[in-house]
C-alpha cells in the first residue's frame, strides 16, 4: 500500500469506529451491533481497511489494546461487591461456563462446520469468553437488580483472561501435536505456569503505579499517561516471557489498583475511558474487516444452529447449575441464563489463533474466524433485541421511581423529606449530629448509615441504591464542596441549596453546579419560611396553586422526581404529582 492508501486506512478505519459508537448511542443500541456490521461492509466493499496491511504485527497491537481494555474493567470491579453467596456463584458461573460450552462446542463443532476436532476445540475454547465491553452496556440499558449486576460484570471481565491463556494453551497443543492434548497434568502445569507470569507481572504493574500514582502524586493527565505506559509495558513483558499471559498482569494490575486502599482512583475516568471506547472502536471495526463474504456464506446456517445451542441450551444449564441453591429469585437465575453475548477477547483470540492456524495449514482452520464473527454478531443482536422485554418479564428491572438521599438534619429538611415520602418515594436521609438523626428516626425516614456519606465522597466508590442526591445542610461550604465530590460517584443528579445571597463562605458562592428552587429560594429563606408557618404540601399537578406557593418538585406517574433549579422550570402533566411550598392548609399531606 502507499503512504497516502495508509493515511485513508487509518483515517476511514477511525471514522467509522467513532461514527458507529455515535449513532449506537442516539439510537440507544450496543454500539458491537453497528461497529461488526460496518467493518465487514467496509473490508468488503474497499481495499484500504485491511489491519494486517495498515499495521505490520497487527496481533500484537490487538492483544496489548485488549489488555488497556482489561485492566480499565478491572479497576471497575470493587472487591467489596464480591462477597459470600456473590464470590460462589461467579466462580461456579466461570468453572461451569468454561466446562460446558468447550465441550458442548467441541462435540457439535466437526459436524456443523467440517472440521477436525482439534479446530473445534480452538474454536471452543475462543467462544467461552464472554466481556465486559458487551455485557456492560446491555446491563447499563437494562438496569437489572444491584445483585444480578455485579454477577453478571464479574462474570464478564474475570472469564476474558481465563479464556485467553486456555485459548494459548490449546494452540500449542493443536500446533505443535496435531491433535487435542490439554488433558495431560503437563498442560495443567503450563497453565499454572502462565498464572504466574500474570501475577507476577500484576504485581509489578501495581508496584509501578504506587509509585506513580501514589509516591509521586501525579495529576490527572499525567497519572492517564503512566496507567497507559505501565500496563502496556507490562503486558508486553509478560507475552514476551509467555503467550497471553499480558490479559491477567493487565486485569490484576486493576483490580489492585481499584481494591488496595491509598490509590484513590475516581470512580470516572473521562480521558481514560474515552481512550478505552476508541480502541473498543478501532478493535471490532479492524477484526471484522478481515472477515470476507466468501468465508461467511457457507458457515451462515451451522453458526445460526450453534448459536441457537449456546444461547438456549448451554447458558440457561450453566446458569442454573451455578445458581442453584442461591439466594436469588427465579426470575433473577433466568435473566442471568440470558446473558452472555461474545465480545471483543472472542473476536481477538479467533483472529491471532486462526490465522497462525491456517498459516500452517491446518484443515478447517479458516472457518474459526467467520464462525466466531458470526457468533458475536448473533448473541450480541440477540441478547440487545430481547434481554430488556426479558427483564421487565421477569421482574428483574430496578423501578424507575427515584430514591432520593437527602442530606440534612434541619426541621425544614425533614419536612421536606415528610413530603416526598408521602408522594410515593423511598426516601432516605443522612445527618451527621445526633439530635438530628433523631429528628429523621422520630419523623419514621429511613436513615442512612454513619459510612454512606463518606462511601460517596470517596472517589474509587459507588454510591449505590441512591439515584438523586440532595444536599441541604446549613453549611454551604459543605454543600458546595460535596456536590462536586459526590456528583462522581452517584448513579443520578446531585443538587444543593442556594447559599444566601451576601454569604461570603470559602467556596458556595463561587463554585458552580444547579443550585435548588433557583436564587429566589434560598437556604435561609427555606428555613425562615418554614419556621414562619409555611408547609411542604404534595398535590396532584391539575390542582391550581393558591397565593404564597412556590412549586418545588415534579414526581411523575412512573415515581421519576423532578426538582425546580435555577436552570429549569419543571413543567408538569396529567397524573402527576407536585411538591409545594406555602401557607399549610387544612388536611395537608404534610403536617
Amino acid at each position: 500500500m502507499t503512504d497516502d492508501e495508509i493515511l485513508l486506512g487509518i483515517a476511514l478505519t477511525l471514522v467509522l469506529a467513532t461514527g458507529s459508537q455515535i449513532l449506537a448511542n442516539k439510537l440507544r443500541v450496543p454500539a458491537l451491533i453497528l461497529l461488526l456490521p460496518v467493518g465487514f461492509a467496509a473490508g468488503a466493499l474497499t481495499d484500504i481497511i485491511h489491519p494486517e496491511r495498515l499495521v505490520p504485527d497487527f496481533a500484537a497491537l490487538v492483544s496489548l489494546s485488549v489488555a488497556v481494555i482489561l485492566y480499565d474493567a478491572g479497576l471497575g470491579l470493587d472487591l467489596r461487591n464480591l462477597t459470600g453467596r456473590t464470590r460462589w456463584i461467579v466462580s461456579r458461573l466461570l468453572v461451569f461456563g468454561v466446562v460446558l460450552t468447550f465441550f458442548a462446542v467441541s462435540a457439535v463443532g466437526p459436524a456443523l462446520f467440517s472440521m477436525p476436532l482439534r479446530v473445534a476445540s480452538m474454536l471452543a475454547v475462543i467462544l467461552v469468553v464472554s466481556g465486559p465491553t458487551v455485557v456492560g452496556p446491555l446491563l447499563e440499558y437494562v438496569r437489572p437488580t444491584e445483585k444480578v449486576r455485579h454477577i453478571l460484570i464479574w462474570e464478564g471481565t474475570l472469564t476474558d483472561p481465563i479464556g485467553g491463556i486456555l485459548g494459548a494453551l490449546v494452540f500449542h497443543a493443536i500446533a505443535s501435536t496435531h491433535r487435542v492434548d490439554i488433558g495431560r497434568g503437563y498442560q495443567f502445569g503450563q497453565f499454572l505456569i502462565s498464572m504466574s507470569v500474570g501475577l507476577v507481572g500484576g504485581a509489578v504493574g501495581t508496584a509501578l503505579l504506587w509509585l506513580t500514582l501514589r509516591t509521586l502524586r501525579l495529576g490527572e493527565t499525567l497519572g492517564t499517561l503512566a496507567q497507559l505506559t505501565t500496563v502496556i509495558a507490562v503486558s508486553a513483558g509478560c507475552d514476551i516471557v509467555r503467550d497471553d499471559t499480558g490479559l491477567i498482569a493487565a486485569i490484576v494490575t486493576g483490580l489492585a489498583v481499584t481494591n488496595i486502599r491509598g490509590f484513590d482512583m475516581p470512580a470516572r475516568r473521562p480521558f481514560f475511558g474515552t481512550v478505552v471506547q476508541l480502541i473498543i472502536g478501532l478493535l471490532f471495526v479492524s477484526i471484522s474487516s478481515t472477515v470476507t463474504p466468501a468465508s461467511v456464506v457457507p458457515v451462515l446456517v451451522p453458526a445460526l444452529i450453534l448459536i441457537a445451542i449456546l444461547v438456549l441450551v448451554v447458558r440457561p444449564l450453566v446458569a442454573f447449575a451455578a445458581t442453584w441453591n442461591a439466594e436469588l429469585t427465579l426470575g433473577e437465575r433466568a435473566f442471568i441464563g440470558w446473558m452472555a453475548p461474545r465480545g471483543i477477547v472472542a473476536a481477538s483470540t479467533a483472529s491471532a489463533f486462526a490465522a497462525a492456524l491456517v498459516e500452517k495449514g491446518i484443515p478447517g482452520a479458516s472457518r474459526v474466524l467467520p464462525v466466531t464473527f458470526l457468533v458475536i454478531v448473533g448473541t450480541v443482536l440477540m441478547y440487545a433485541l430481547t434481554a430488556a422485554p426479558v427483564a421487565r418479564r421477569l421482574k428483574v428491572v430496578r423501578p424507575a421511581r427515584t430514591r432520593p438521599l437527602l442530606v440534612g438534619g434541619d426541621p425544614w429538611v425533614i419536612g421536606l423529606g415528610t413530603a416526598l415520602r408521602s408522594a410515593g418515594l423511598d426516601v432516605l436521609m443522612w445527618a451527621g449530629v445526633d439530635e438530628e438523626r433523631e429528628r429523621i428516626r422520630e419523623a419514621g425516614i429511613e436513615l442512612a448509615t454513619g459510612d454512606m456519606l463518606a462511601t460517596a465522597t470517596n472517589p474509587r466508590a459507588r454510591l449505590e441504591g441512591v439515584t438523586a442526591v440532595f444536599l441541604l445542610t446549613d453549611d454551604d461550604d459543605f454543600n458546595a464542596l460535596a456536590s462536586v465530590v459526590v456528583q462522581d460517584n452517584v448513579e443520578g443528579p446531585v443538587y444543593r441549596v442556594g447559599p444566601p445571597h451576601e454569604g461570603h463562605g470559602v467556596v458556595a458562592p463561587y463554585t458552580g453546579g444547579d443550585i435548588l428552587f433557583g436564587l429566589r429560594l434560598v437556604r435561609p429563606t427555606l428555613a425562615a419560611r418554614y419556621e414562619g408557618g409555611d408547609r411542604f404540601v404534595v398535590e396532584p399537578a391539575d390542582t391550581t396553586p393558591g397565593s404564597g406557593y412556590d412549586t418545588l418538585f415534579v414526581v411523575r406517574a412512573d415515581g421519576r422526581l423532578e426538582p425546580v433549579t435555577e436552570t429549569q422550570e419543571v413543567v408538569p402533566r396529567a397524573g402527576d404529582m407536585v411538591v409545594r411550598l406555602g401557607p399549610a392548609p387544612p388536611g395537608s399531606l404534610e403536617p
